[in-house]
Parts: C-alpha cells; sequence; structure tokens
C-alpha cells in the first residue's frame, strides 16, 4: 500500500476514536466507523489492554489509518467519531474538542447513559452485547462489503464482550452479526486462539495477590468481596484477572482495586441484579453495565478508596428479596372435609395447581395449617372414583413452611432440594401468602433479565414483574392537572394504609404515547372505602356498586374516576359473568384480556410513578403483538375475541399465532352463540366508533363472526367499497363542523346491513337486544331514506325549499350515509348543501311576532312561518323587515 498522508497540517478532520484501554470491541469498532468515515484517521487515546497487542501487531495495522494523538492539532477537527464509549474522561487529548464550536459529536456505543456522557450530534447507541454488533448492523444495511480480516475482528469483538454469547447482556443483534460476519469469511480458529488466554507469571503472581486479599462484606444480607492490589508501573488486562478471580472463587459481586503508578483501576463485576456494579462505580466517575464497570481514580489512597467503595456499597445495593415480596396473596385454601371433587372445582376455579389444606376455622377466626393437595393427586383420585372422599386422606401432611422475612436462598433450598411444590407463608401462626416452584423459576429468570445492564430498571418488589420507573413518563405526557390529580389519589391511599395504581388501558397509552383520559385505579384494599375518602376530602360524588367492589369518583367539572379493589374473577360456565372475589394486584392484573393491558403503575408517595408489568406487556407493546393470558380465556369471555380485534386494528397490532388459534377454536366450539346481545353489541358498536373500523370488521369476516350477529351477514368487497366511501363521508363531516355531535357507530352500522330487507334488519337488532329509542333510525328513517336517494338522484330540478322539507326529519346519520351512498353528482351535491347551508336555516320570524301583530294563534301560524321559511331558503327574503312584509302579505291574502 501507498504512503499514507499525515494528519498534520490538514483542516476539516474527521477523528475516530474510542476509550483508553481498548479492547477488541473498541478496535473493531474503530475499523467498523472507519469504513463509515472512508476518509477519516483513527487515533488512540491510550494503552491498549496486552491481549489486543500481538494481534494489532501482526494484523491490524495495515487496516487502518492510524495516527498518533501528537499529530492531531484539535483546531482542525470538524468531526469527532466516538466508539464504544460516551465518556469524555476515557478519550484523552481529544476530549478538547468535545463542546467545541464547529464540531460534530457523533457517538456509537452500547454502554447504558449515565450523567456526565457526552451529548452527541448524532447518537447511535443501543443495549447489545457489544458495539462492534451495531456498527456491523449499519454496514450490513448500507451493503458496505467486508472483507474476511475484518469480519474476523469484528466477530472477535462480539465473542469476548459477549463471553461467546454467555454474557447475560447478549442479544438476538448479537448473534445476527455475528452470523453474518461467519457468512463474510470470519475465521473462528483465530477467535478461539486468540480469546483463550494463557497467564504469564507476572499475571498469575497479580491473580494471587488479588485472592490472599479478598475480603467479604455483608451488605444487605448478600456478601459482596472487595480485592485491592498494589503495582508500581501500569498493569495491562486487570479487567481479565478480576473477571477470571470472579470465576474461580464463584463470587456473587467482586469490586476489584489496582493501584498502578499514581493512578488506582476500579473494577467491578456482578451476578446479582441487587449488586448493580454501574451505579458503584460511576458514583466514581466511571460507568459501564449493571453487571461490569471501571473506572479509574486519582488522588486518593487505596484505603481511602477502599472506604469510599465499602460506603457506596451500603448505599446502592439493594437487599435481598423476602418471602413476602415473592409470595402470591391471597393464599387459596379449603379445610380438611372438603371432598376431592369439590377440591378439583377449587383448583379450576382459582387456576391454580396446588391448594392448601386447614382445619375449620376455630372460634376467633384462626384456621391452623394442615397440608397441600396437588392438582395431579386429586386428578388421579379422581380417575379411581375416589371424588367424595375428603381430602384429608390424600393430603401432603406437614408441608415445610417460610416466615414472611425468609430470604431467597432459605426459599430456593426448600422448594428445590426438598421438591416441596407449594410453599406456605406464615406470620405469627396465619397463612399470609404462598410461594409455588413457578412463582420461584419465575424470580429467577426475571432477576436474570433485570440484570442485563438496562439502567432504568428497578428491582422488582414481585418475583414475576419487571419494574422500571414512570414518573418521567408521567410528567411528559400528562398535564400538570392529571398528573396533581394522580398525586392526590396518592396521598389518600397513603392516609388510608392502602397500596394504589393506575392500571390497565391508561397504563398501556401512557406508554404507547396515545392519549387517554380514562383513569382505572385499583387498590390493594376497600376500593369503595378509599373512593368516599377522596370525595370527602376533595368535595365530589361518588357512585358505588358493593356487590364489585367498585366505584366510579365524580369530581365537580364532571371527570371520572373509576375505582376498584383488587379482585380475581372466574367464570361458572363459557360466556357467562364473571363471579368476583377480592385478591391481589398480581391476580387483578391476570384476569385482564390481553398483556397489553396488565401494566399498573404505583401511585403512592413513596414508590410514585413505578410502573409494574408482571406479564411482559413492554415486550408485547414493542412486538406489536396481541396475546391472550391464558389458553381458556376466550372460552371464559368470547367478546375478548372482539378486543383484540379492535386492538389489533386500532394500534396496527398483529394477533399472535396461540391466540389466532384460540379465536379459531372458540368460533368452532360455538361460544358466541351464549353471548347476550347486549353484550355483544356493546362491542360491536366500540369497533364501529372507531375511525377506520374496515380493517377490524374484515377480520371480523375472516374469523367468521359476522354469522354470530345475522346468519346472512358478510362483507365482500362492494361493502369494502361502502364503507370506504363511508369514511371519506365522515372525515369530511368531522372537519366541517367538528363541535356537532353524531353516532358515528350508526352509520358504519347503515352501511354493514344494507342490502338487508326489513325482516334481516329486525332480526339482527333482536339478537343485539339494541334500544327502542334507535329503532326509528333503522326503520322508518331507513325506508324514508332509501326514498329520498332515490328522487336526489333522479329528479333533475329540486328547489332549496323542497331540498329542506325532504330532508329536514331525517337524522345526521341517515344523511351521512345517503351522502355515502350517493351515485350521482347531482346527489352528492344536493346531499351537501343541505348539511352545510340549509339544514341550520330558521325564520327570524316567530309565533311571538304574529301575536304582537294581533293574529290569533292557530293553524295560519304553521302556514305563514313554513311560507316564510321556504322563501328564505330559496333567496326571496333575506332580512327581518322582508319576512314581516311577506308574513303580512301572507295574513291579508288568507283573511281575503
Amino acid at each position: 500500500m501507498g504512503k499514507r498522508k499525515s494528519a498534520k497540517n490538514r483542516e476539516n478532520l474527521t477523528v475516530i476514536t474510542t476509550h483508553n484501554n481498548a479492547d477488541y470491541d473498541a478496535f473493531a469498532s474503530l475499523l467498523a466507523a472507519q469504513k463509515l468515515y472512508p476518509n477519516s484517521v483513527v487515533v488512540l487515546p491510550g494503552t491498549k489492554e496486552s491481549n489486543l497487542r500481538h494481534f494489532f501487531i501482526q494484523s491490524i495495522v495495515y487496516m487502518m489509518n492510524l495516527e498518533q494523538m501528537s499529530n492531531i492539532d484539535i483546531n482542525s477537527v470538524s468531526t469527532l467519531v466516538l466508539v464504544d464509549t460516551k465518556k469524555k474522561s476515557r478519550i484523552g487529548r481529544l476530549a478538547k474538542a468535545v463542546g467545541k464550536p464547529g464540531v460534530e459529536i457523533h457517538v456509537y456505543d452500547h454502554h447504558p447513559s449515565s450523567n456526565g456522557d457526552v451529548e452527541g450530534d448524532r447518537e447511535i447507541c443501543r443495549p447489545t452485547g457489544a458495539t462492534v454488533t451495531i456498527l456491523t448492523e449499519i454496514l450490513r444495511e448500507k451493503n458496505i462489503p467486508i472483507t474476511a480480516d475484518e469480519a474476523t475482528l469484528f466477530c472477535l469483538g462480539i465473542h469476548e464482550d459477549t463471553g461467546s454469547f454467555t454474557f447475560s447482556s447478549t442479544t438476538k443483534e448479537d448473534f445476527l452479526a455475528a452470523a453474518y460476519l461467519m457468512e463474510q469469511g470470519a475465521n473462528l480458529n483465530i477467535v478461539s486462539s486468540l480469546l483463550a488466554r494463557e497467564y504469564s507469571p507476572e499475571q498469575i503472581s497479580a491473580l494471587n495477590d488479588l485472592i490472599r486479599s479478598s475480603v467479604f462484606h455483608p451488605v444487605h444480607g448478600i456478601e459482596v468481596a472487595v480485592s485491592t492490589i498494589s503495582m508500581e508501573n501500569y498493569f495491562a488486562d486487570f479487567a481479565v484477572l478480576v473477571h477470571k478471580l470472579m470465576k474461580m472463587e464463584n463470587m456473587d459481586a467482586l469490586i476489584a482495586l489496582g493501584q498502578m503508578g499514581d493512578r488506582i483501576h476500579v473494577v467491578g463485576r456482578s451476578r446479582l441484579p441487587e449488586v448493580n456494579v454501574g451505579k458503584v462505580i460511576k458514583a466514581l466517575g466511571g460507568g459501564g453495565h449493571s453487571f461490569a464497570a471501571a473506572a479509574t481514580v486519582k488522588d486518593r489512597t487505596l484505603a481511602q478508596l477502599e472506604a469510599e467503595v465499602l460506603a457506596l456499597l451500603h448505599k446502592h445495593v439493594e437487599p435481598r428479596q423476602k418471602a413476602r415480596d415473592v409470595m402470591s396473596t391471597p393464599a387459596i385454601s379449603t379445610t380438611v372435609d372438603v371432598s376431592i371433587k369439590k377440591a378439583a372445582a377449587l383448583l379450576t376455579q382459582y387456576n391454580i395447581n396446588a391448594l392448601l389444606i386447614t382445619d375449620p376455622p376455630d372460634e376467633e377466626g384462626n384456621k391452623e395449617l394442615r397440608g397441600f393437595i396437588s392438582r395431579q393427586v386429586v386428578e388421579k383420585a379422581m380417575h379411581h372414583n375416589l371424588s367424595e372422599v375428603p381430602v384429608l386422606e390424600y393430603m401432603t401432611s406437614d408441608p415445610m413452611t417460610v416466615p414472611k422475612d425468609a430470604d431467597l436462598p432459605e426459599i430456593q433450598k426448600l422448594v428445590i432440594e426438598n421438591k416441596q411444590r407449594i410453599l406456605p407463608v406464615m406470620d405469627d401462626g396465619h397463612i399470609v401468602g404462598v410461594i409455588t416452584r413457578t412463582d420461584l423459576l419465575n424470580l429467577l429468570i426475571s432477576r436474570n433479565h433485570q440484570h442485563d445492564g438496562k439502567e432504568d430498571g428497578v428491582r422488582s418488589d414481585s418475583s414475576r414483574a419487571y419494574i422500571r420507573s414512570a414518573s418521567k413518563m408521567m410528567r411528559d405526557r400528562l398535564s400538570p392537572g392529571y398528573l396533581e390529580l394522580v398525586r392526590e389519589l396518592g396521598k389518600i391511599a397513603d392516609a388510608m394504609g392502602l397500596e394504589a395504581f393506575l392500571v390497565g388501558g391508561f397504563v398501556r397509552d401512557l406508554v404507547m404515547s396515545h392519549k387517554n383520559e380514562d383513569f382505572d385505579v385499583v387498590v390493594e384494599g376497600d376500593g369503595i372505602a378509599f373512593a368516599r375518602r377522596f370525595a370527602q376530602v376533595h368535595g365530589c360524588r361518588v357512585h358505588s356498586h358493593s356487590e364489585f367492589g367498585t366505584a366510579v369518583i365524580i369530581m365537580e367539572d364532571g371527570f371520572k374516576i373509576d375505582v376498584a379493589s383488587a379482585r380475581f374473577e372466574y367464570y361458572a360456565s363459557p360466556a357467562s359473568l364473571p363471579v368476583v372475589e377480592t385478591s391481589s394486584l398480581k391476580m387483578d392484573l391476570y384476569r385482564r384480556d390481553f398483556t397489553v393491558n396488565t401494566m399498573a403503575i404505583q401511585i403512592n408517595e413513596k414508590s410514585f410513578g413505578t410502573l409494574i408489568d408482571y406479564f411482559g406487556a413492554q415486550r408485547d407493546i414493542k412486538a406489536k403483538a396481541i396475546r391472550v393470558l391464558h389458553n381458556l380465556s376466550f372460552v371464559e369471555d368470547p367478546t375478548r375475541v372482539f378486543r383484540a380485534i379492535r386492538f389489533e386494528q386500532r394500534y396496527g397490532f398483529s394477533i399472535g399465532k396461540l391466540t389466532s388459534n384460540l379465536i379459531k377454536n372458540a368460533v368452532k366450539m360455538d361460544f358466541f352463540r351464549h353471548l347476550s346481545g347486549r353484550r355483544l353489541f356493546s362491542e360491536l358498536k366500540l369497533i364501529l366508533e372507531d375511525e377506520n373500523p374496515i380493517g377490524a370488521v374484515d377480520r371480523m369476516a375472516g374469523y367468521n363472526l359476522l354469522p354470530f350477529i345475522h346468519p346472512d351477514l358478510d362483507f365482500g368487497p362492494e361493502k369494502q367499497d361502502l364503507f370506504e366511501s363511508v369514511k371519506e363521508v365522515l372525515t369530511w363531516h368531522d372537519l366541517q363542523f367538528m363541535d356537532d355531535s353524531y353516532m358515528k357507530w350508526a352509520v358504519q352500522f347503515l352501511a354493514l346491513f344494507h342490502g338487508f330487507d326489513q325482516d334481516q334488519v329486525d332480526a339482527a337488532l333482536l339478537r343485539l337486544e339494541i334500544a327502542p329509542k334507535f329503532h326509528d333510525l333503522f326503520y322508518e328513517h331507513r325506508q324514508y331514506g332509501r326514498q329520498c336517494l332515490y328522487r336526489l338522484e333522479r329528479e333533475e330540478k329540486i328547489i332549496n325549499s323542497e331540498l329542506y322539507r325532504m330532508l329536514r326529519l331525517l337524522p345526521t346519520e341517515m344523511l351521512l350515509f345517503l351522502l355515502a351512498r350517493a351515485k350521482s353528482k347531482n346527489a352528492k351535491r344536493r346531499l351537501t348543501r343541505f348539511l352545510t347551508e340549509l339544514k341550520g336555516v330558521a325564520c327570524l320570524l316567530s309565533g311571538k311576532t304574529l301575536k304582537q301583530m294581533g293574529i290569533k294563534p292557530g293553524p295560519i301560524y304553521k302556514k305563514v312561518l313554513d311560507a316564510v321559511l321556504d322563501a328564505r331558503l330559496d333567496g326571496k327574503v333575506f332580512t327581518f323587515e322582508d319576512e314581516m312584509a311577506l308574513a303580512v302579505r301572507l295574513i291579508n291574502n288568507a283573511n281575503a
């Protein structure tokens, strides 16, 4: 290759750099970025880790336009590209270019954001396992070729930073990038040989010192190791030795401090979500992930820094979860005298797999725990015709229990090692909850997911919830008035010692940045008492429904807040209304229709804005998927099918494959036949009220749901065209008459049943139990509208007064439907003229005026006023005086 041009004396330089102590990912990212910025120069700010040196010397120099830092004139830099870092403190002398007028900053990084990060003019930052993953994806999108040597280096960066895809920070994108690099010729033999480290005597000695200096410190019940080492000069691969130490000693969390010359290098590693080393290291001026972070500190002694680290650990390490945080409540139980058959019914009713067994309550209501019985045992007993035998005979007696303050290792030992299916949680001899094997498995999985380097997640108070702060989201997306109202609701809950949450569609739409002002509040406790206390304090009204544990708060301005006690529902039969029992937040959310509607936001002051997601709602929102929570969802409540379709179309989501199959099964099993007409109409009305119901109705047709409304109902091309026409007409009307209210659903309903004879329409009205007040629209107005359209299409001349008399009795809904149906320009013009010009015309003259003129009340009033109105419509009178003169003439003629 030819000699490269030096960066000295060059202007408008594009400089690419990374953090000091560059690793493979940093170096790979430098090379990848240079392919995106062809005329750039690459600058290393500091020492490379030694495992990189031989590879750099042998293979990389020829690939890069590498410059010495000393050759770069900061005043000549026009664009600074940072890869694998956002930290100004880690890019050496080039930090002077940050914030300099005229210098553009571009950032490519996979580390979480933190205070003090460089703010780029262009930022492409994603939580992947390696930064080179992001850059590989960009190169692929831009069709920029990658050589086999480059692919090998890029692959090396991914493998190192993901632990060859074993670290919890590894993402799907890392796998896809590596697969693509393999296609480009990446050599895995080179990758594996370079990552297989052989330790030098110096490294082994340092590792031994780290082991000997390790001290385990109990922090909030968690053992965190702190190791220290001191050396005269900089020691490469310190982070590698720390990782090796943690692996050798099977440590859960480790902070290592290495004194090297006048600096102390701090490296943190953690396997526990409770120990977020990213927060600890960030407080020292460093950065990284929750599970891996590093910093370089000056001006402190090793002893001082060790003491500071210990203080930071006590500040940032979160206490281990206790049984009370993990358990499911309330604990479902029955008594020893209950039959196997009844126990089977309870297991199905509450959708659980094990049932606690107690003695009957004593005089004070206390029930002593005797054992538990599993679904498997119950089913076998039923199979052997033992359904009437008491559960006492076949239960597992004397189960192990835990106090509510038991920590995770103790719980894990009892459930896993002792193979106990269900673990009762006790407090002063009372059953306060249960922990199942499923609870524990979900807890262990969620702990792993929480520990994936995402800094916006916080520790969950439940084993199954992904929890993060939504406070900023609420401040950004709620008006100050609504935000204050939510805070006031939280204050009342605090005063009553209750846990209160915003739930359901409001939270879903808040996360999706959709406007929704329907507040649904769930209270763990007495929701009606909560609503009444709020109303008492704030001077508003309450309507309550004690049988459901619900209430509606009605503010002075008419704004309504729905309040409910956390409750559990079960269905006695398919398509029936649910039976309601009080429960916990988890079970209240579990009864909901789809995962996207299962989020909650706590509004108590201490935890204000904490978003709780037990069932993967945020995941499904991101994936744009509609999924049910359990497989019998549509059996219990078939109306959920219509809601699934409505949400899918409204938000541009897709119904999941399993959910789609469950819909088809519900149709095949004919569950919709048992739906009441009122509930069916309620769901159909909501679909027809949507801005564009065409997709939803088409989906209903695709699932063969329309015959449940009427056997002859379909949605063929002709009807779809009519719906398109209705959509255009309604859009026009809503822009022209923004303040005019009308029933959008009724216009769509007329379109849906267009072409039906009156008997068919009557049958549909009967099936849907549509209220009599709407019948005129679908009887007389429908028939008369058909006649009007016939005249409007065919008559050559219709003056304004005739048009007015023809159409004045038709409601807006029918007029809009006729406009959508109209084929000829004449008919469209006439209907449009009536709606825009004639519909609101009225006489200035009134019956009161005629009375003042001395005219006796009688049929003459109507004749005169009608004639005057016709004259105004036809442009024959314009002023009050014109109308008076015409009225006088008409009265004189009548008298003559």
